[in-house]
């Protein structure tokens, strides 16, 4: 392989993943037991990327309840329990993206970064084929903190002993992007996730079209 960067981070929702249906089936279950009106995947889309705290917070306030601070705890375990019950489906999986990890894992360190809750990380990883090509993985209840802090990509880099001005952060989002840059990374987005705001204003180094594409996205900032 040409010259590469010693380490690549990942984001998983929107990045390896299509999983905007699964999430929406989870909560719109959580909203039925709540007797509340359901969401929409163009809605899901919206809320995705901050946590599960989070996107169950946005829900409740979309559908016009929203939650005391003292009980998102609570209803975000709640959740979690549905997701997590789903089966993962494979066909999730974003075109070209196994191969491609396949590929870049036999020669350099991976890791995952995202802020979904790590359990469910590592069982979406199981289930779906994905979880040999990772050394790390990096959930949002890891740490203290979650993107866009820097601290989960530095955690994830010190896991595989890669400097940050060595490694890139490919990712969906601006959370992606203001964490990669934080932590001194390099950052390449895809275009086809959920970035909640035109993918070309988040300020990636490079954009790719398909997943495919990143090795050669890859090997291009490498070589500066």
């Amino acid at each position: 392989m040409s010259l590469m960067p010693a380490a690549v981070l990942f984001d998983f929702d929107g990045t390896l993943i299509d999983s905007a249906p699964d999430i929406l089936t989870g909560i719109n279950r959580l909203l039925d037991e709540e007797d509340l009106p359901n969401l929409d995947l163009a809605q899901v889309h919206q809320f995705i990327g901050d946590g599960a705290p989070m996107l169950v917070t946005r829900t409740f306030a979309a559908v016009g309840r929203p939650l005391d601070p003292d009980s998102v705890p609570a209803m975000t375990d709640r959740y979690m329990a549905i997701y997590e019950a789903l089966p993962a489906d494979p066909s999730c999986v974003f075109p070209g993206v196994a191969e491609t990890l396949a590929t870049l894992s036999a020669d350099i360190p991976l890791a995952l970064v995202t802020n979904k809750p790590e359990r469910a990380t590592h069982a979406v990883l199981e289930a779906i084929g994905l979880a040999p090509y990772f050394k790390a993985v990096v959930g949002g209840d890891t740490l203290p903190t979650r993107k866009p802090h820097p601290g989960p990509l530095l955690h994830a880099m010190a896991h595989l002993a890669a400097a940050p001005g060595k490694t890139i952060m490919v990712g969906d989002g601006a959370n992606d992007v203001t964490a990669g840059r934080a932590a001194g990374c390099q950052v390449v987005c895809v275009t086809y996730g959920y970035p909640r705001m035109p993918v070309e204003q988040l300020g990636a180094d490079r954009l790719v079209d398909h997943f495919r594409d990143l090795p050669s996205a890859l090997a291009d900032l490498a070589a500066g």
